[in-house]
């Protein structure tokens, strides 16, 4: 279970949605961090890299492991 607070004019966005296709609110904000979750882990991760580096792959390596993740997705 998630409880999240978001600002009065997104609620409003949201329950509009909802309202309009049938669906939940819940609905909308779990598609909303499934699209999106991979995005900010990559950008935390890219920071932390930043910030100490420790490992580098080569292009290959990243190619590999993108095609990879899009498999697991579908």
């Amino acid at each position: 279970m998630l409880a999240i607070r978001l600002p009065a004019a997104i609620e409003t966005r949201l329950r509009t949605l909802a309202e309009r296709t049938g669906r939940t609110k819940s609905y909308y904000a779990r598609e909303a961090i499934l699209r999106h979750i991979e995005d900010i882990e990559d950008a935390y991760l890219a920071a932390s890299r930043l910030e100490s580096p420790t490992r580098r792959w080569t292009l290959a390596q990243l190619e590999k492991r993108a095609d990879q993740r899009r498999h697991r997705r579908r």
